[in-house]
């Protein structure tokens, strides 16, 4: 018998003293039934959405699909009215959505066989077999595959998304009929699929969600400048490469370390720029792909702006494909690693540094080398000291007060100078340290 959370089971019995039937249903059952974490809360009734609302409390209901929105101790839930869906029109939204007060007729207008399962608290509705479709590992469609898709063509990704989440495959009509109406996302708008792009990004296997968006053919209509380097090599003589761009640049999302899905798109994108800087020497046989990381730049910044990217998202994602060929040798200086963390920024630093473990593992390389540790105890090091004249310990107030002179040019000249000195590690930044310094040598030209 599935357990159900106190606050769910209220609900349940709330309704069935009503004589309503009441279902939990989709993900929430899905989840339950593997065992997963379910933190948002799913259910449908034979009620219309006027008595959902006098049966819970703070609720509301603002939407024609028939649903109430509660939250309920720390769960968000929402209950929505059986119902069935006409024609749709716009390969996304039905024409019209009608009330019915059959759980299998609600049922059967769902995605995906394993979305299509209810459980009332004491047995479960399963009309489409996703109980054993979840045993198997499987995706597959409610029904005729292709028909499921020129309804809502974004089902497409998302069967790629839950197969990429959940670590199943995608059962062969629907993997076909994916394959065979990849070109109806392109009806889809930019923000539907930037968010069932970064959902597969984030998943436990995103590698394997970007293959399948390549092998399926969505790729080429979502990513097509990623798509295009599967067909440039990088393998040459003197050169670490074992992958074509395209097959690194998976590698890359595979190995990097990083949660974070913006990372993880910068790591996957960062190469994509190899596409138009391909050069092999006809004698040597050596291919090099010079600057690409600024035709890589210039393409993320118009992926970023297509796939309605956040400004802090479009920033973290350019910065990091900007600066991702930055240099690791024993022989830099101080200067030019802190020249280095001011380019990337301290907030992105980590990122950079994930970037870089799967962009080495991506192309054959061992996770790290002694000089990539010695470089990341660099790194660490230089950030204990000052990286502007605003981290000094002291500020233009005291050089004002000891100098006895008015605000201008003199005091910010004062304090570059002391952050020069502490720069070149003449003076250490404690504050009695350069107060001191300041009363003896402040006037000092």
């Amino acid at each position: 018998m599935l357990t159900l959370p106190k606050e769910i089971k209220k609900i349940i019995n709330d309704f069935k003293k009503k004589n309503l039937a009441i279902y939990v249903v989709g993900g929430s059952i899905r989840n339950l039934l593997l065992k997963r974490t379910v933190k948002d809360w799913d259910l449908t009734t034979d009620a219309q959405p006027k008595k959902i609302l006098s049966l819970l409390s703070n609720s509301h209901y603002n939407n024609k699909y028939g649903t109430v929105v509660t939250k309920i101790g720390k769960y968000l839930v929402e209950v929505t009215t059986f119902r069935t869906e006409s024609q749709y029109n716009d390969f996304r939204h039905p024409q019209k959505v009608s009330w019915t007060k059959s759980i299998k007729e609600d049922l059967a207008r769902r995605d995906f066989t394993i979305n299509a399962i209810a459980f009332d608290g004491k047995k479960i509705v399963d009309p489409f077999g996703g109980r054993k479709d979840l045993v198997k590992k499987i995706i597959r469609t409610v029904g005729n595959a292709e028909k499921r898709f020129s309804e809502d063509a974004l089902r497409m990704m998302r069967a790629i998304r839950f197969a990429s989440q959940l670590g199943f495959t995608i059962e062969e009509k629907t993997r076909l009929a994916i394959k065979k109406n990849a070109s109806l996302i392109k009806n889809i708008a930019w923000e539907r699929i930037r968010d069932e792009l970064l959902k597969i990004i984030a998943s436990n296997y995103p590698s394997e969600g970007i293959l399948l968006l390549k092998n399926t053919g969505l790729l080429q209509y979502i990513l097509p400048e990623l798509n295009a380097c599967f067909a440039v090599p990088q393998k040459s003589p003197h050169r670490h490469h074992i992958y074509d761009v395209g097959t690194h640049s998976i590698m890359a999302l595979k190995y990097c370390p990083a949660k974070d899905p913006i990372t993880r798109l910068a790591t996957l994108l960062h190469d994509i720029g190899k596409v138009k800087t391909f050069h092999k020497d006809k004698k040597t046989q050596l291919i090099t792909f010079y600057n690409h990381e600024v035709i890589s730049t210039i393409l993320v910044k118009r992926i970023a702006h297509r796939l309605r990217l956040s400004n802090q998202q479009k920033d973290k994602l350019v910065t990091l494909v900007k600066y991702h060929q930055f240099t690791v040798s024993e022989l830099q200086t101080d200067k030019a690693i802190r020249r280095f963390i001011r380019k990337v920024g301290k907030k992105y630093l980590n990122d950079m540094l994930a970037l870089r473990t799967g962009d080495r593992i991506g192309s054959g390389a061992k996770p790290t080398s002694w000089r990539y540790e010695l470089f990341k105890k660099r790194l660490i090091a230089v950030q204990k000291e000052p990286f502007k004249v605003t981290d000094l310990k002291i500020n233009g107030q005291d050089v004002m007060k000891i100098l006895h002179c008015k605000p201008g040019p003199q005091v910010g000249a004062v304090l570059e100078k002391i952050f020069n000195l502490v720069v070149k590690k003449k003076i250490k930044n404690k504050r009695a340290t350069l107060l001191k310094y300041l009363g003896d040598h402040g006037q000092d030209k």
